[in-house]
């Protein structure tokens, strides 16, 4: 056989039954075995469907590109804890999508400060600020914001991108997808103005109210952004993980995703009642633990407010209790999944079926939910320190991730 140069006019020549020949005979059966593995996991339903008909440049590059996408909301949700817990969310009264003009002079500080000075907060509990102080709580909110619309153009930029390349409707899934989570990121902008506004308004508080936002708007504002996350991440992983290679694999994996998706709900839901209890800044009150007060189920539980089901919303009470239930619970659950699966208890098929990349995460799962249990209870003891509150909103969104990619 013979193999010409593109780069050269010369010609070189291999001699039937060399070395040489023998080993370009291996490496084409051995390309042509992986192009037919590839093409019947495809056709046998094996590979994700986001990634179906891509070349791997291109499953590649989408997935490296969405991966830091979603690391980026990961921030923004760390950025958006920090914010909250510094007091900072109702510092600038005003929201353009675009952008606010960042203040300059002293003289557009005086101005953004009377601003502040007529909102709620302001005249009920900052009274005593003084400008230096409003800057800073200034700058937070303004750096959230800002990180959100950089967010934007760091994922319109390259998906206009891939859509000219034709990357993004390789399938019927991955162009779809990808305008569902570009609107819903556009959306959460509105979202969180709409947040932002339930707690400049006078209207809203009585007179010995502590002004802060919505809990329902707040926990909307929240659960948008792990939706947006879990989306991203999970395409992410759908188009750089390989294919499963063989049924009795993929069969395993079916159990054991059958067994992880209503964890990773639970999860989710527990997640969701934490934007609760920051909504009612709960976590300052019934600092003990695992007693409420001396109590397991503390005093006037779904009894305080009228209709019942408010209580589960909005009274402090009942939303940490129910946090704290749903903690444990998702704990168990947890617990209960790594040993079925990847722990003593787990049967010899679904062991057999497991990656060593797979036990990893089973066993990374396992610690995350005992360590956020840990750090909310730290977070609680502590009456919600800046530190702890953000660190425990970030091991959340750690323990949905994995979650997600087992």
């Amino acid at each position: 056989s013979s193999s010409s140069s593109s780069s050269s006019s010369s010609t070189v020549t291999i001699a039937p039954g060399s070395a040489g020949a023998a080993f370009l005979g291996a490496q084409t059966a051995s390309a042509a075995k992986k192009v037919v593995a590839s093409s019947a996991a495809a056709a046998a339903g094996l590979v994700s469907p986001i990634a179906r008909n891509m070349t791997a440049a291109q499953s590649t590059a989408l997935g490296v590109w969405l991966a830091g996408c979603s690391a980026w909301v990961y921030s923004m949700v760390v950025l958006g804890g920090v914010t909250r817990l510094t007091r900072s969310g109702l510092s600038m009264t005003e929201w353009r999508f675009l952008g606010e003009k960042y203040p300059r002079t002293l003289e557009d500080w005086e101005r953004e400060f009377d601003k502040y000075r007529a909102s709620p907060e302001f005249q009920k509990v900052n009274r005593s600020m003084n400008l230096d102080e409003f800057q800073f709580i200034y700058f937070m909110e303004y750096a959230h914001r800002m990180w959100g619309r950089v967010l934007g153009v760091v994922f319109l930029v390259p998906a206009a991108a891939f859509a000219a390349r034709g990357a993004l409707s390789a399938n019927g899934v991955v162009g779809p997808r990808l305008a569902l989570l570009g609107s819903m990121g556009a959306a959460q902008g509105f979202v969180g103005w709409w947040m932002v506004r339930s707690g400049l308004k006078h209207e809203n508080f009585g007179e010995h109210d502590v002004p802060r936002v919505s809990p329902y708007r707040l926990a909307a504002h929240l659960t948008s952004a792990f939706a947006i996350y879990t989306g991203l991440l999970w395409s992410s992983l759908g188009l750089l993980q390989p294919a499963i290679a063989t049924n009795a694999a993929t069969d395993a994996m079916k159990v054991i995703r059958g067994r992880v998706t209503p964890v990773a709900a639970l999860i989710a839901v527990t997640a969701v009642s934490g934007a609760f209890v920051a909504g009612n800044d709960a976590g300052r009150a019934f600092n003990t633990f695992p007693l409420m007060e001396g109590r397991i189920v503390p005093e006037h539980y779904f009894e305080a407010l009228s209709p019942w089901w408010r209580n589960a919303f909005e009274h402090t009470a009942t939303v940490q209790f129910d946090h704290r239930v749903l903690a444990v619970s998702t704990l168990t659950a947890v617990s209960a999944l790594w040993a079925i699966t990847a722990g003593p208890l787990a049967s010899p098929a679904i062991a057999a079926a497991l990656s060593p990349s797979a036990t990893f995460r089973m066993h990374a799962l396992l610690a995350l939910a005992w360590g956020q249990v840990g750090l909310g209870v730290s977070t609680l003891l502590h009456a919600v320190p800046v530190e702890l509150g953000s660190a425990h909103q970030a091991g959340a969104l750690a323990l949905m991730s994995v979650a997600v990619a087992v």
